[in-house]
């Protein structure tokens, strides 16, 4: 009896995705900065912000040193053994980020060194046969930007398209797939509304400007870039929420078009005619049960029935078939740019990348153009605040000998990149 299997369209893109601050190592930006100044009162916060299970399993949540990126996986001194992984693992395609404050140490300044280290980059994915997807940026900025007022500075439109002019001139002949933004819209939310991140401001008129900024900013770096290599790719990467309604009341139902309005459409919907191709990272799905007359909670969400993650997070993979669905009325090229799970004893991965996977395959066989899949993440990493205890990477690391050792489940997933089809 022959095995099923879902077969993935001709020349689909496999791969894993890193960014420079969570891998490299050795940053000098304003996440350096705000890291060393932060990381005793985050870890004082665990005991309030992570669940007791949590807290039981990955105790280095309390340290001080969790926070601080520092090394991080030496990826800036390692990136030619990490890219032989990726190669052995059967990816055909990469996505990274440039590190802004590198090439740009000071304002008008540009750093050959720098921007030689990221031509070897890139030359090292195109020995192994593995397409570059760049990100331009992905969180970070140099020291002078931020502190000089960063995007609300009335001339950072034109500082970051400066940047974008260097960075596309100098690796237009390198480089097809240019990813301008990554996920502006949680920048300015996390910023701005919740002020857990960089700079730690609650003003929703602020989140409002800086998004606006954003959007002005990618529209004109999408002209700027095809001005310079007109056969550029050019995109974004955003991370949409599944929201759903818990039930068919109507309360719900208008609360689920609020929360979608204000956590999906504030920045896609504005550049969608200026998209060679979206970019969709996907980890939230939302269950919502608004319920007015109880004051200590008014929104119920997930109810987790699905498993979580190290992180807490619902495992849901019906939610990137529904966001595809959605998002297939831009008539664009798509490529999950993200999609990953922390899980450090690596004993729901293959079923998370498998269980997508089908859905991803479902939504391709109804038309959704979707091109390729990228895991977050290769590698493991510093997850920002919430620093290095979760553990999203294909290849475990040891932070302490900056070992490599490479999960079970990379290697099922190796087989699907190397067949181009996902075994049922």
């Amino acid at each position: 009896m022959s095995k099923k299997f879902l077969k993935f369209p001709e020349g689909f893109l496999w791969g894993a995705a890193t960014s420079a601050h969570q891998v490299e190592g050795g940053n000098n930006n304003d996440w350096t900065e705000w890291e060393k100044e932060n990381a005793d009162r985050l870890a004082n916060e665990a005991k309030n912000k992570y669940q007791k299970w949590q807290q039981d399993k990955f105790s280095e949540m309390f340290k001080k040193e969790n926070y601080i990126s520092g090394k991080a996986c030496d990826h800036y001194h390692r990136f030619k053994q990490d890219f032989d992984l990726a190669k052995f693992l059967n990816h055909n395609a990469h996505r990274f980020s440039i590190e802004w404050s590198r090439i740009e140490p000071v304002e008008g300044e540009f750093d050959e060194k720098e921007i030689e280290h990221y031509r070897q980059v890139i030359k090292a994915l195109r020995e192994r046969g593995i397409e570059p997807f760049v990100t331009l940026w992905h969180y970070t900025h140099p020291r002078w930007f931020t502190n000089r007022g960063g995007w609300l500075h009335p001339e950072a439109k034109e500082t970051f398209l400066n940047f974008v002019k260097k960075i596309v001139s100098e690796f237009k002949n390198e480089v097809n797939f240019w990813i301008v933004f990554n996920e502006p819209e949680t920048v300015a939310r996390h910023g701005y509304i919740q002020a857990i991140r960089i700079p730690q401001e609650r003003s929703i008129l602020k989140a409002l400007k800086v998004l606006r900024i954003f959007v002005e900013t990618y529209r004109d770096a999408f002209d700027l870039i095809h001005s310079i290599d007109e056969k550029a790719k050019v995109g974004f990467a955003e991370s949409l929420v599944d929201f759903e309604s818990y039930n068919k009341w109507p309360h719900n139902l208008l609360v689920k078009k609020l929360l979608e309005w204000y956590r999906n459409k504030q920045f896609v919907p504005k550049v969608a005619d200026k998209m060679d191709f979206l970019g969709l990272n996907y980890y939230f799905h939302s269950r919502i049960r608004f319920n007015p007359f109880k004051s200590w909670k008014w929104f119920q969400f997930n109810e987790n029935k699905m498993g979580v993650s190290d992180m807490g997070w619902e495992i849901y993979p019906k939610g990137i078939y529904r966001i595809l669905k959605k998002v297939s009325c831009y008539n664009k090229p798509i490529y999950i740019t993200e999609l990953g799970i922390a899980d450090r004893k690596d004993k729901k991965r293959e079923k998370f990348i498998k269980d997508h996977l089908f859905w991803i395959h479902k939504a391709i066989k109804e038309g959704v153009d979707v091109r390729g899949y990228f895991y977050w993440s290769l590698l493991d990493n510093f997850e920002w605040s919430d620093g290095f205890w979760p553990r999203f990477g294909l290849i475990e690391v040891d932070y302490k000998t900056l070992e490599r050792k490479i999960h079970p489940s990379a290697y099922e997933y190796a087989k699907i990149c190397k067949n181009n089809k996902l075994d049922l």
